[in-house]
């Protein structure tokens, strides 16, 4: 048999490089905020290669020039760390590539790309194109026109890119920018509340800032330069000569004056500024161009040569003085000149000449000295007849004299005292007090898990044995709807509790949790511990700002001046007239800003109308509203907050326009032009009704404000002319008479039922047919022999007769009884005296009184046995005191005195 041999072959294979390098990203953070810290790790990688040797050497890279490193952290294992700060607003994203190569030959590699966004943080202020504007503004701008748009730029995203625009509150002669400018907080356009006038402001100087809505809100300011560019709007003022507006200047000037001679000077005076305001002169009008010379530049008036006996004794001159602006505005004034040896009378279109100023003249004076000497003879002839008539004979016993009757009055007024008890309300107002932190709903999963944080050392489960310690075996936790606890086991057998989350937290319920944890342990006895858990609701933006109304009804009164505050925000009362809207997050997610919807009314937005202040919604006006024309503005509010993403909620607020009594009533008939008078003629046989003009006004206003009332203000008779209140017509009471001047003058106001009233006048000149009024241009002369006999003539005539036939009927009298033989006379009866006194009471009065009553006892002179006596009545009642009756009088025929009456009788028989 053949032998065997064995032997072993060890057959070694030679690693080729054959199997590429593979990666694997174990964990990766991305978006991450681009103010991440550097060193800061963005994603473990691991690195892996089947070959063996340096085949299975793998080497890991990334690109170069981006702000990340690779840092070994273990075999195999690499971490991609933050090498340099990052900044979103220049590179947003990141593509990082990780290519792995291995160390064999040929080497072979892979590579893995992922991709790392940046989130925005707020770390950018708003910036404007420029640090300084200017900007020109004509005066006399229209209130709500728009000056400028300024606006700044935000790198950032969303809320943080996000600007509001503020005006930097500076006062002004006491009034703030706010009520001067207005700039659209979301856009930035810049707008006038109020007509400008460079001759009272010729600049404003401020800030306008720009904040964005992160937190926290970064800001920047830009200087604002305002110039009011004057405009020729005012017209010269003529001071010199002076004249109450609209009249006419009279001077006088000898008839003599020689050539070159200052007549009178022009001065006038331009509100406007540089060469707006230069003035210059010339003649309007003039009677004779060859008399006058006017000179341009100080208006003085000369003569060019003397009078001539041609020359009207009237002159009459018109100048303008007029400004260089462009166009040109010109004031005029009227110089009536007259010789001196002439004295005109003006009777002006505007002004009323009293008749009775000349009506005073001789004639009057006659017949007054006339009236007077015939009163004066007619009280001589009086009192000459009074000593006549009291020269007469003495009859033979005089009567006594009569005792007039006594009327005794008292009226007793009982002081009373008023006893008042006037009650008096107090309203109490209590300011909300800000108690603890709003809070705001935080909703978190039904069941999530949270660690809380660690308990402190000095907080830490607490012996309540003496015992020591064994393992623990058991948790609670205090009841809690929201919480519950976890037991868990350890690899090693420990147990430890996980706080789990059961129900959604809602932070304005409850911002703070209160928990306690107590852990048993499983000796003998058992021990335990107790740990105080605090869980804080961090805040989110859930709720939505709300107002305490749906909407808003505000009264403006028209007329209200530009930038008058409509309605005004008040954050601790919320009555009428305050807007209000209420968020109960915290924070950024509280802080509102306001805004007006647009809305377009007639071409013009609500933003040229309304301003309203982004940060209290104090709601202004842009503009000066007129009811005739805007009755009423309907818009929305929405109050916004700066939550992510931000809740808005929106407010109606109406605007009633309230009238005003602004208008004043304008008379349409009779027409006449501004300022002048109108002038009717009519028959002077014209009856007694007749209608003799109608005065027509109307008012802009409405409702009661526009109802028309009419009256005379001046009427050179009123016995002549009525005018219907309502209506306005005028027509006569009566039939002209030969009395009556030729010329009537009357005066109507129309006045309307607004307070205070407004009103307008018409002047109607009335003249006869029979008569021309002679007329010279802005002047009438009155013929004064026309009213010569007027009223106050025939008062005086009248006056005189009859005072004549008085003082006739006198003398006549006096003789005839100066021609009577006297008469004996008989004794006068003797006077009945009679007391009558009354006294009244009031019942709410109390009358103290002392009287002491006097009895008189009267004895008559020719009626023996008759005795007066005054007797009192009871108190407080009305008595009267009279003769006694005769049977119960003394006896004349009777010898004896009656036994009742014997000390009387004895009296009287002494007596007679």
């Amino acid at each position: 048999m053949e032998p065997k041999w064995q032997c072993k072959v060890t057959v070694v294979v030679e690693d080729m490089n054959d199997n590429h390098p593979g990666i694997s990203i174990k964990s990766f953070q991305s978006p991450v905020k681009e103010n991440i810290e550097v060193d800061t790790v963005i994603a473990v990688v691991s690195v892996s290669d089947k070959d063996s040797g340096d085949n299975g050497v793998v080497d890991i890279r990334i690109p170069e020039n981006m702000p990340f490193k690779l840092r070994e952290s273990s075999d195999n294992y690499f971490e991609l760390v933050v090498s340099e700060p990052l900044d979103r607003e220049k590179v947003p994203e990141y593509d990082i590539t990780f290519t792995v190569t291995d160390r064999g030959s040929p080497p072979l590699s892979d590579n893995e790309t992922m991709t790392l966004e940046l989130l925005d943080v707020n770390d950018n202020v708003p910036q404007f194109p420029q640090s300084f504007y200017t900007i020109r503004v004509m005066e006399n701008n229209a209130p709500g026109a728009l000056l400028d748009s300024l606006t700044a730029y935000d790198p950032d995203l969303h809320e943080n890119q996000y600007l509001v625009y503020f005006i930097i509150e500076r006062e002004i002669a006491n009034t703030s920018m706010s009520m001067l400018f207005s700039i659209s907080p979301e856009n930035g356009k810049l707008y006038a509340l109020k007509t400008f006038d460079h001759e009272i402001e010729k600049e404003f100087l401020f800030h306008i800032e720009a904040r964005d809505s992160g937190v926290p809100p970064l800001s920047s300011n830009v200087t604002v330069h305002i110039i009011i560019v004057d405009q020729n709007d005012n017209t010269p003022v003529i001071v010199s000569p002076w004249r109450a507006h609209g009249s006419v200047v009279e001077e006088k000037i000898p008839r003599s004056t020689d050539k070159g001679s200052l007549v009178s000077k022009v001065i006038a005076i331009d509100g406007d500024s540089v060469l707006n305001s230069r003035i210059t002169y010339q003649f309007l009008q003039v009677t004779d161009a060859t008399l006058f010379s006017l000179d341009q530049y100080n208006g003085e008036i000369r003569t060019m040569r003397m009078f001539s006996y041609r020359d009207p004794r009237l002159q009459r001159l018109v100048v303008v003085a007029k400004d260089n602006g462009e166009p040109a505005l010109s004031a005029t004034v009227t110089i009536k000149l007259s010789t001196v040896e002439t004295a005109v009378k003006a009777y002006s279109d505007m002004t009323e000449v009293p008749l009775e100023y000349d009506i005073f003249s001789d004639l009057n004076l006659y017949l007054v000295i006339g009236l007077g000497s015939v009163s004066f003879l007619l009280l001589i002839t009086i009192l000459v007849t009074i000593v006549l008539k009291c020269q007469k004979p003495k009859s033979s016993k005089a009567a006594p004299p009569c005792r007039n009757s006594v009327v005794s009055e008292r009226n007793s007024f009982a002081d009373s005292t008023l006893v008042s008890n006037d009650a008096y309300w107090y309203s109490m107002f209590l300011a909300e007090t800000r108690k603890g932190k709003l809070v705001v709903r935080q909703p978190a999963p039904k069941g999530s898990r949270y660690i809380v944080s660690s308990l402190p050392r000095s907080t830490g489960l607490t012996e309540t044995s003496g015992s020591a310690p064994s393992t623990l075996q058991d948790y609670h936790l205090s009841s809690s709807e929201h919480f519950a606890i976890e037991i868990q086991t350890g690899r090693d057998g420990s147990k430890f509790a996980d706080l789990i989350l059961k129900k959604t937290l809602d932070r304005e319920a409850q911002a703070v949790h209160r928990l306690v944890l107590t852990a048993v342990d499983g000796g003998v006895p058992a021990r335990s511990g107790t740990a105080n858990i605090v869980v804080r609701v961090l805040d989110v933006n859930d709720n939505a700002p709300s107002f305490d109304k749906d909407n808003y009804k505000i009264e403006l009164m028209e007329n209200s001046p530009i930038g008058s505050l409509v309605l005004e925000m008040n954050a601790t009362d919320r009555d009428e007239d305050s807007l209000t809207a209420y968020d109960p997050d915290l924070h950024e997610n509280q802080y509102l800003v306001y805004f007006i919807i647009e809305r377009e009314i007639a071409n013009t937005s609500m933003s040229m109308l309304f301003s309203i202040n982004p940060e209290n919604a104090k709601l202004y006006a842009l503009k000066t509203f007129d009811h005739e024309i805007e009755k009423e503005f309907i818009f929305h509010i929405e109050a916004r907050d700066s939550g992510v993403p931000p809740l808005s909620s929106n407010v109606t607020v109406h605007i009633i326009i309230v009238d005003q009594n602004d208008n004043t009533p304008v008379i349409v008939s009779p027409w006449r032009a501004h300022g002048s008078v109108v002038e009717e003629k009519i028959p002077r046989s014209t009856d007694k009704g007749s209608l003799v003009s109608k005065v027509i006004a109307i008012d802009g206003d409405s409702v009661l404000n526009s109802r028309i009332t009419y009256q005379f203000l001046q009427v050179t008779d009123a016995t002549l002319f009525s005018l219907d209140q309502y209506n306005g017509e005028i027509r006569t009471m009566r039939m002209f008479s030969y009395r009556d001047p030729r010329l009537q003058r009357l005066v109507v106001v129309a006045k309307d039922n607004g307070e205070p009233a407004l009103s307008a006048t018409v002047t109607i000149k009335l003249s006869t047919v029979e008569t021309a009024v002679k007329a010279y241009s802005d002047m009438t002369e009155v013929p004064l022999e026309y009213d010569i006999f007027s009223d106050l003539n025939l008062y005086l005539v009248i006056g005189l007769g009859s005072v004549s036939f008085l003082l006739l009927i006198t003398i006549l009298v006096t003789i005839v009884l100066k021609c009577q033989k006297p008469k004996s006379s008989k004794a006068a009866p003797p006077c009945r005296n009679s007391v009558v006194s009354e006294r009244n009471s009031f019942a709410d009065s109390t009358l103290v009184s002392n009287d002491a009553y006097w009895y008189s006892m009267f004895l008559a002179e020719t009626r023996k046995g008759k005795l007066v006596v005054r007797q009192p009545a009871p108190k407080g009642s009305r008595y009267i005191v009279s003769s006694l009756p005769r049977s119960t009088g003394l006896t004349e025929t009777s010898g004896s005195a009656p036994s009742t009456l014997q000390a009387s009788t004895t009296s009287s028989n002494s007596s007679t």
